[in-house]
């Protein structure tokens, strides 16, 4: 990844690229779920058993990791490497049916890319049983011809799989312990070992490089919008909308070319967002209206019918019904009341004036009409069906039905450019 980031801690779609493994394998509800991690990770997974490796001896060394966090244990070890963010519980169910149905000790999990680069060899025997799992870099040219590939992720009879890890020795290219070669061994040995192949290439594809990280955002993305699409949503283009697992869209909404809706955004029935949409942990509610270029940041709530128009940012704040921000503002720690109408070029000043004081807040009514570039220092309160004036910076509080200008009064001097040119020619 060239990165200082370990790899399985990328960013991926609204989460890290481990945690769409962890979610996957979650729905098979295993007990323990342990994941295996480096020591400067040992913090970052919640909700899992964690277990460590010390210093990076290969695959093998990796399972043999979860061992203390596994005693006891006799059942069936689902290992899955924590790069393989497109995986799916109903793959993974499959491969351990498969396992179980026929009574191997061990069972690998093949697929076909398109490019087998270096994924480790498949090898079967005239029979078409296992023999081995070849690593493309101890393979011969025979094997590398070889099409059919190892995924990485496997399923072991516990109390095969740790006298086979004992028995691993670094005799490779890489001078690794790889867990590969208990497969070979148990093989070799008689044992019954099984291989499930995947039926879609891109569920078992693993992730080395950022080229292959974005390829696994593109089909966790198609996946994600076909879900939605399915379910009653109109995704205009799903090619350039990219959507959270987390975000949950109400049937008859619509979402427009090249929108990004993150973490816990919600949009309700008959709303539409984009193009050009950024939402992030904000609440649109039915039939409102946002976009074209507009930024939803968290804490953002668009009641019934509201409209965030072009242009406008919208951070910590709640426009009530109706409310209608259409132009080129920003709102920030804000309460709106129904069927106001923000006019174009506002701003909410909100930012503390000395420094370890909280932002203040701006409170305006219902049926407010604010006037063209108009800022609010906060805190300020507007009432109901109050007027602000063009042009004001309104400092203080608005009574109801009232109308506030806050700014110089227009002067015109007659003759003044006239004036100043001819002094210019004296």
């Amino acid at each position: 990844m060239r990165s200082e980031t370990p790899k399985h801690l990328h960013p991926l779609l609204g989460r890290r690229l481990a945690d769409w493994v962890v979610e996957a394998v979650r729905e098979l509800g295993p007990e323990p779920l342990v994941v295996v991690t480096s020591p400067d990770a040992r913090d970052a997974f919640d909700g899992v058993a964690v277990a460590v490796q010390e210093k990076p001896r290969g695959t093998g060394d990796a399972a043999a990791s979860a061992r203390a966090s596994l005693d006891g244990f006799d059942g069936d070890v689902l290992v899955v490497t924590g790069d393989a963010a497109t995986i799916t519980g109903e793959l993974l169910g499959r491969l351990l049916a498969t396992h179980r149905a026929t009574a191997a000790v061990a069972t690998v999990l093949s697929f076909e890319p398109a490019e087998a680069g270096a994924y480790g060899r498949i090898v079967r025997g005239e029979d078409g049983t296992l023999r081995a799992i070849v690593e493309a870099r101890d393979a011969s040219d025979d094997e590398l011809a070889l099409r059919e590939v190892n995924s990485s992720i496997y399923v072991f009879a516990a109390a095969k799989l740790w006298p086979a890890l004992e028995n691993l020795t670094p005799e490779n290219a890489q001078g690794e312990l790889y867990l590969t070669d208990t497969v070979r061994d148990l093989a070799a040995g008689g044992e019954p070992v099984a291989v499930h192949k995947a039926e879609d290439s891109a569920e078992a594809e693993g992730v080395n490089t950022r080229a292959e990280l974005a390829a696994a955002a593109a089909v966790l993305r198609d996946r994600i919008n076909h879900a939605h699409m399915l379910a009653g949503v109109t995704i205009v283009d799903p090619a350039s909308t990219w959507i959270d697992p987390t975000v949950r869209l109400e049937a008859d909404c619509t979402i427009e070319p090249f929108t990004v809706l993150r973490g816990s955004t919600t949009v309700a029935r008959g709303a539409e967002v984009g193009p050009h949409v950024v939402a992030a942990d904000a609440r649109i509610g039915p039939e409102a209206l946002v976009g074209p270029f507009c930024y939803l940041r968290p804490g953002t709530v668009l009641e019934s019918g509201a409209k965030a128009g072009a242009f406008v940012e919208i951070k910590n704040s709640r426009l009530g019904a109706g409310v209608k921000a259409s132009h080129q503002s920003y709102i920030g720690d804000a309460d709106i009341g129904e069927g106001t109408n923000i006019g174009a070029g506002n701003i909410t000043a909100n930012f503390p004036h000395q420094e370890g004081l909280p932002k203040g807040r701006t409170t305006i009514g219902r049926n407010v009409r604010t006037g063209v570039h108009n800022a609010f220092v906060a805190p300020v309160e507007i009432g109901d069906d109050a007027w602000t004036g063009a042009g004001s910076v309104i400092t203080n509080d608005v009574p109801p039905e009232s109308l506030a200008v806050a700014r110089a009064r227009q002067e015109n001097k007659e003759g003044h450019v006239r004036r100043k040119r001819e002094q210019e020619h004296e």
